[in-house]
């Protein structure tokens, strides 16, 4: 645009002012001109999001009050947040479910009934201690992974050489086999 804008300016600098055409094309470069600023460049300066999709239901507004109400939540939740454990008291309906149901597959019960806290959880805390935390806690979890890759590869390699030895004696015991058929029939 802006190029076709720089070449119309150029042509009716080329031109005379004295005749018609000229008044014609001042015309058409003030209104790419105007349309420029008017629609392009408040798109380029603000661009518009995109459209919502035809299913997207808009919610209402929140009131004055209901805005109060959930920046006060969601404060007393981010400071609780910095917690290890977060009590029944910050949140009983997360608690009132735990209790019906004891059975959790992401925490492991230590030896006094007590729940241990998931890696993902030791990792939450160390970010929050910063590098001196974070390291041994990145090397626990890199050594049980690791040691949990060591095993599996051991007992794969164990698996393959328990396979290679079948195998082995399978074609053993074929040829004594057949070295006892050819013996019968050279006889």
């Amino acid at each position: 645009m802006r190029t076709v804008l720089i070449y119309q300016f150029e042509s009716l600098c080329r031109f005379g002012c004295g005749n018609q055409g000229f008044r014609m094309k001042v015309k058409v470069v003030w209104r790419k001109v105007r349309d420029y600023v008017r629609y392009d460049l408040k798109e380029i300066a603000f661009p518009s999001s995109l459209p919502d999709p035809p299913h997207f239901k808009k919610r209402r507004k929140l009131t004055w009050k209901e805005r109060y109400l959930v920046l006060k939540e969601a404060t007393r939740l981010y400071a609780a947040s910095w917690v290890r454990d977060i009590g029944p008291e910050l949140r009983p309906n997360e608690y009132k479910n735990k209790l019906k149901s004891e059975d959790e597959p992401d925490r492991v019960k230590g030896p006094n009934g007590e729940t241990e806290p998931s890696t993902l959880e030791d990792l939450a805390v160390a970010a929050r201690g910063g590098m001196e935390t974070l390291r041994p806690a990145l090397q626990r979890v890199y050594m049980t992974r690791a040691s949990a890759y060591r095993d599996a590869l051991k007992s794969f390699i164990q698996g393959y050489q328990e396979g290679i030895q079948q195998v082995m004696e399978k074609k053993d015991d074929s040829e004594s086999h057949q070295e006892n058929n050819d013996a019968k029939k050279s006889t």
